[in-house]
């Protein structure tokens, strides 16, 4: 694409200076030095391309497009023979004005920049250089066989440095192809993220935001999607691959927030079973799970939504916690200050209980209700005998005034155990933490509560 830059210096012929007539005793100049000798014929061969420099570009052209697709239109045509021309150009220029410096290799990096822009790959890129290489030494040796053919030799000499600098030149187009290919990617990247984040808080109702996720994504607008939420603090392992890859149909989006990781799954025809099972062999804690939703403006519901499923779990492990199936405590969760009070009505007759005694009787209630009201499998989980299960629960019934075979009662101090577990012992007047209903778009574009 572009001609020889070593070799550019004028320097003078030198090696022709007349010699006197006289005898073997009179001093002869000394010969030229080789190397400009060979700079010389380089730029007589240059000058006397100059004016063939439409046709280099035509040869050019042809070569590069060579066993290409027939499907180049004439725009495309075009710009790669200016390409040509415009390099092959500051080639020659390097090489006839060498004390204006590097115009090759500042071309070439404008050339890798707008190769990257473009998309072309760059193998493509280098492989026009070594074409730009090909034609510019066939036709150097064309000129200098025509005009000056007792200089064939010498060209020999050139032939590395020329290639010297077809490598200088192609390696620069490379580094800025890879710099501009880094900052679109970034660019693109962050584009990614801000689209993602915008739908996870809610913005979905905007019309020109899921047009744009749906270009930049590559997502419909109408789909089954879901929303998969980790604590910062848990993560993944450290395993090679950290996060679940594509799989099974499924697309994972992730993002990182300041507290916690999160993932817009496109589920394809995917069920939330096999999402859950895609997420657990990596997940080193706790995770939560939404329930499916409908498309991308239903995204900022169903992040909330992973969010307290997420916060249903308690204890070691890595629960992996589907919203559907923890509704229960998903709704004690959603309004803390509700949930306080719940607790405080529905188990506040055991405040005047000893400490102790209170823990046994709420670990023997919440352990009957985990085994579906059978006091005899309770009974052995607690290492107790049936019967004592039974005494507990009376004196729960006493002290609570309520009535564990009416369900109305059983609903409440099931809710209520779930408060208390869930909140700790608090009388609801704590914020609500936020919690209190799924992002919504607010009228200044940012998602509300």
């Amino acid at each position: 694409m572009d001609g020889t830059a070593d070799g550019t210096s004028t320097g003078t012929a030198g090696g022709t200076a007349a010699r006197t007539a006289g005898g073997a005793s009179e001093r002869r100049p000394e010969p030229a030095r080789p190397l400009d000798a060979d700079r010389t014929i380089m730029r007589k061969a240059v000058l006397r391309l100059s004016d063939r420099l439409p046709d280099l570009a035509d040869r050019l052209t042809a070569e590069i497009l060579s066993g290409d697709r027939g499907d180049r239109d004439d725009a495309f045509r075009h710009d790669v023979w200016e390409m040509c021309h415009t390099g092959l150009g500051h080639g020659f220029k390097t090489i006839l004005e060498p004390s204006r410096g590097r115009a090759d290799l500042d071309w070439a990096r404008r050339l890798g920049q707008r190769r990257a822009h473009q998309g072309q790959p760059l193998d493509q890129l280098l492989r026009s250089y070594r074409l730009a290489g090909r034609v510019f030494w066939e036709a150097v040796v064309e000129v200098v066989g025509q005009h000056d053919s007792e200089n064939v030799p010498a060209l020999i000499r050139q032939a590395t440095r020329t290639w010297d600098t077809i490598d200088q030149q192609s390696g620069a187009a490379a580094a800025a192809y890879h710099r501009t290919e880094l900052a679109l990617a970034r660019r693109s990247e962050e584009r990614v993220q801000a689209i993602v984040d915008a739908l996870l808080d809610g913005q979905g109702a905007d019309g020109g935001l899921l047009a744009t996720a749906t270009s930049v994504l590559g997502l419909p607008v109408t789909g089954r999607y879901a929303v998969v939420m980790l604590g910062a603090e848990c993560g993944f392992g450290d395993g090679v691959d950290r996060r679940p890859a594509d799989t099974g149909g499924m697309r994972f989006i992730w993002r990182l927030r300041t507290d916690a990781q999160v993932a817009l799954v496109a589920l394809g025809a995917a069920e939330l079973d096999d999402l859950v099972a895609a997420v657990r062999p990596y997940a080193r804690s706790h995770a939560g799970v939404s329930p499916v939703v409908g498309s991308l403006a239903e995204l900022g519901g169903a992040r909330w939504f992973a969010e307290l499923a997420l916060r249903t779990c308690r204890g070691p492990g890595n629960q992996i916690a589907r919203l559907d199936r923890r509704l229960p405590d998903a709704l004690v969760l959603s309004q803390p200050r509700l949930a306080g009070r719940l607790g405080h009505v529905a188990l506040g007759g055991l405040g005047d209980v000893d400490p102790g005694f209170r823990d046994v009787l709420l670990t023997t209630l919440e352990t009957w209700l985990e085994c579906d009201g059978s006091a005899a499998r309770a009974a052995d989980r607690l290492f107790c005998h049936r019967n004592t299960v039974l005494n507990r629960l009376r004196k729960i019934e006493q002290l609570t005034g309520r009535t564990l075979t009416r369900p109305g009662d059983l609903v409440e101090l099931a809710l209520a155990l779930s408060a208390l577990r869930l909140h700790g012992a608090e009388d609801g007047a704590a914020a609500d933490g936020g919690m209190a209903g799924p992002p919504v778009r607010g009228g200044n574009g940012r998602p509300g509560r």
